[in-house]
């Protein structure tokens, strides 16, 4: 297992790596370029050039990522030039309250989504096994934006027990519960879909399989079907299925966090990209890209504490 653990940890120090050579090319090419980016299109070929030789933009890209990747690897991720901050400053800021957010998400997704899952495998075929899964299909179909905005024309403007928008939090992580409710039931809502349908067929097989109906025959009552022989074993695919879910998960909060005026990491690279504030959005891809692999590995590790079969070497 030990062996296995610095393999992908070896493996995460490789993809981000290649992740951030992609994105630094990318946002070199980008039409403007870095120096407009910052003085504006209205600067002058002069003011231009000055400022390409200064920051040492004249040089060759694999020159200039060389210089990136050894100031990142001493912790300076660069300057924003727009929020006129350190960007390690800057996500260390808006990094925790995207964690909140996803993890709370996620967490409430799986607490809802198991024991559903495990109901409509039990009552197969029944109503209300149907009826929830068009439910659960209505939600998976739906963008998470417009989810979103159902969520706030019904619970903001027609009811209105809820805000539409997140306060401003300043420094602190310490959040308005009233402000996660909204963001976080969005994102929830289409993992609950996502995660059910795969526990129910999860549940179905294990009824159906040979330990099960010995542990019936010797007068197991339901309860204790699904509890000691079914739950643990169906688990799995939702483990799986976490690790899978987490770069969609990441990306959606982009879009909830712009929706909701939620200040997270998700919002910051949304007004960086709008600002092409680039420093920023490097920092951004790099520190999601690394929380997805880490988040891979622990699903990797969970699913292997759930089955006693699967050893990794």
């Amino acid at each position: 297992m030990t062996g296995y653990i610095l393999r992908r940890l070896a493996q995460t120090v490789v993809v981000t790596l290649i992740v951030s050579v992609v994105v630094f090319i990318l946002l070199h090419e980008l039409p403007g370029g870095l120096v407009r980016a910052q003085i504006g299109p209205r600067a002058t070929a002069q003011s231009v050039r000055e400022l390409t030789i200064q920051e040492g933009l004249n040089r060759p890209l694999p020159v200039q990522f060389g210089v990136w990747l050894w100031n990142a690897l001493h912790g300076n991720l660069g300057f924003s030039y727009k929020l006129n901050q350190p960007v390690g400053t800057l996500l260390a800021e808006f990094v925790p309250r995207t964690l909140l957010l996803v993890g709370s998400s996620l967490a409430l997704a799986v607490a809802i989504a198991v024991p559903m899952g495990m109901v409509q495998g039990l009552r197969r075929n029944k109503v209300d096994d149907h009826g929830l899964t068009a439910v659960m299909l209505t939600f998976y179909s739906m963008p998470s934006f417009l989810l979103g905005v159902a969520l706030i024309v019904i619970l903001n403007l027609w009811l209105n027990v809820l805000p539409s928008t997140a306060s401003d939090y300043g420094t602190s992580l310490v959040v308005d519960f009233r402000d996660l409710v909204l963001p976080v039931l969005t994102l929830c809502l289409g993992n609950v879909s996502y995660f059910s349908r795969y526990m129910r067929s999860a549940t179905i097989d294990n009824l159906l399989a040979d330990h099960v109906r010995t542990a019936r025959a010797k007068g197991d009552s339901t309860r204790q079907l699904l509890m000691r022989h079914v739950m643990r074993n169906a688990l799995s695919s939702t483990v799986t299925l976490l690790g899978l879910s987490l770069p969609y998960v990441f990306s959606g909060s982009l879009i909830i966090e712009a929706l909701f005026n939620f200040p997270g990491v998700g919002l910051l690279f949304w007004n960086a990209s709008q600002d092409r504030d680039f420093p920023v959005l490097l920092g951004v891809v790099l520190v999601v890209t690394v929380a997805t692999i880490i988040g891979n590995l622990l699903a990797d590790l969970g699913y292997a504490w759930l089955d006693p079969r699967v050893r990794y070497s």
